[in-house]
């Protein structure tokens, strides 16, 4: 049996909401091993995140939250592998602005566990930057898929609609920073990093949240 890895394409596209454009590079994040993977947030290119899957079996794909930038390739993902999308009601109304005609073809919920190569990824809903956004949590591999709940710095944005700083900021205390400090932090744009690299500067962003 081959080991589970995590493999990290980057893709470029645009992000667009209340009116506004940004040229943006997303992670897209492949979990699994040689035989079938899942993959986190479709963003820009189905034929890129097609062939670095390859022949693997493709369960799902999972998005962390319904910014056009992070579900633009969904669809035609879904449509070249016969992978669900899997997304949090919570963020249906960000969905349907993308793919008003296409529906995601299952829930994420708090708690559940989704399953790959035999490695165990646990679903936190963790609102904030967006209603429905969701981080994966991995104990075996040591490892977080933050979306743009957490970056290296600090959380994620909330300066535009459906979006609110305090709740990020309680989504972050009491669901992430709970996590082992060694838990690499697979994020949405940019760089990984640690919870343990992150706590010391999230508590000032939680002091003025709070």
């Amino acid at each position: 049996m081959s080991a589970v890895r995590i493999e990290r394409l980057v893709t470029s596209g645009q992000f667009t909401l209340d009116g506004g454009t940004w040229d943006v590079e997303n992670n897209v994040w492949i979990v699994g091993d040689d035989r079938e993977a899942i993959v986190v947030d479709a963003a820009h290119d189905a034929g890129v995140i097609t062939e670095a899957v390859g022949d693997r079996r493709l369960t799902a794909i999972v998005c962390t939250h319904a910014h056009n930038d992070h579900i633009d390739a969904a669809p035609e993902l879904a449509a070249r592998t016969g992978a669900p999308i899997l997304l949090h009601p919570d963020d249906l109304p960000l969905w349907k602005q993308t793919h008003p005609d296409r529906m995601p073809d299952g829930e994420l919920a708090d708690g559940r566990v989704l399953t790959v190569a035999g490695t165990e990824l646990t679903v936190l809903h963790t609102p904030g930057h967006a209603p429905g956004a969701v981080c994966l949590y991995a104990p075996g591999l040591t490892a977080l898929f933050s979306g743009d709940t957490l970056f290296a710095g600090g959380p994620g944005a909330t300066g535009r609609s459906y979006s609110d700083f305090g709740t990020i900021v309680e989504s972050i205390r009491d669901r992430l920073l709970t996590l082992p400090g060694e838990t690499v932090v697979h994020t949405g744009h940019g760089e990984t990093t640690t919870i343990g690299a992150e706590a010391p500067h999230l508590q000032e962003w939680i002091a003025r949240g709070c």
